[in-house]
């Protein structure tokens, strides 16, 4: 097994074990993609990733973190992504989706206009919603804590958003369980505090991921897989969530559909203490896959080939999702295949070049 082995899991084969990670492009027109969605993912495609999965993209208006975000809420977004993931299944890739929720981290704007509150008069809404009424810092929203009204439609909101996805042609749905966006603000004690089925005990907590990983599961087909996104730990100095409770939640989940475990970190807490470095939170994937017997991928900081290469050979995750690197580089893969004299299909118009 090495970075250019194919993977194949329920009626998909991926054609090498790169991963092109979701990445917010706040870019959207009422929760619409368009031409840059189309550039931007399909370049990346053609670069030779094996999959491309869509930045997060909003179950319900509210769940969008910006008002630029993308969405599935309703048709026309549907028929906006079709396109999008038609190209990408030209190119040879598989078009993958990320369904989220941004929970009490919405209504912001776009990082290179702040990231601050977004007030309703300036295309913002309110209330932001959470499982308790805790805000993210001093400088932002205080969220409404959901009802159970809420949480019931919540969960619709995610199923309904999986058959719009498949309507529009993705082939591997991801759900976003991390980075202090709402199905992790459930998760984790120190954004949980609430007093019912949902919150206190760790069964409580991981309850409305395990809904919403049902419902989603009802209605994706039973040949193609499901992806979990998780934050393996709050970098917490005490009491958030953390590895033990990560383990504990996929062996919860076990036979309940999700063929893979995206393991990433942090988004809890404002202030992390978090030692960033090149391949961080790979520990993260090779140990959640050693305990629990799953698949994986690692995430975070993976930008040599070697590197990547090295994570899959010695079983730490079965895919690298990259980010950052393949904005620098959508023809990555092409190079990392070089380097590791590996061969790789390229498209007809390019073969010249290869």
């Amino acid at each position: 097994m090495n970075l250019f082995s194919p993977l194949s899991q329920r009626s998909l084969t991926l054609r090498n074990r790169i991963v092109v990670s979701p990445m917010c492009q706040y870019s959207a027109d009422e929760g619409v993609p368009n031409q840059w969605h189309f550039v931007h993912l399909g370049s990346r495609a053609v670069g030779g990733a094996a999959l491309v999965i869509s930045e997060a993209t909003a179950v319900e208006a509210r769940g969008r973190i910006s008002p630029a975000d993308t969405g599935l809420w309703n048709e026309a977004q549907a028929q906006a992504w079709a396109p999008i993931t038609h190209f990408i299944r030209e190119a040879g890739a598989v078009a993958g989706v990320q369904l989220a929720h941004a929970g009490r981290k919405a209504s912001v704007a776009a990082p290179w206009h702040g990231g601050a509150p977004v007030a309703p008069a300036d295309g913002g809404w309110r209330p932001v919603v959470a499982p308790s009424a805790l805000a993210f810092d001093a400088a932002s929203i205080e969220p409404q804590a959901m009802s159970l009204a809420d949480i019931d439609a919540l969960v619709e909101a995610f199923a309904a958003a999986a058959r719009r996805a498949l309507d529009a042609g993705f082939e591997l749905a991801e759900i976003h369980g991390a980075h202090g966006y709402l199905l992790h603000e459930f998760l984790s004690p120190l954004s949980n505090r609430r007093d019912d089925d949902y919150g206190g005990s760790f069964a409580n907590r991981i309850r409305l991921l395990r809904r919403v990983i049902a419902a989603v599961r009802g209605v994706w087909p039973e040949r193609l897989p499901l992806w979990l996104r998780i934050s393996a730990t709050d970098w917490a100095a005490d009491g958030g969530w953390d590895l033990e409770q990560s383990c504990a939640l996929v062996e919860a989940i076990r036979g309940e559909g999700v063929d893979l475990i995206d393991v990433s970190s942090g988004g809890t807490l404002p202030k992390a203490e978090i030692p960033v470095g090149p391949g961080f939170q790979t520990p993260f994937a090779a140990e959640i896959r050693r305990r629990c017997g799953v698949a994986t991928g690692a995430v975070g900081l993976i930008t040599a080939p070697a590197q990547a290469d090295h994570i899959v050979r010695t079983g730490q995750a079965d895919v690298v999702l990259l980010a950052r690197e393949l904005l620098r580089d959508p023809y990555w893969p092409r190079r990392a295949a070089g380097e590791l004299r590996q061969k790789i299909e390229a498209p007809v118009q390019y073969q010249r070049a290869w």
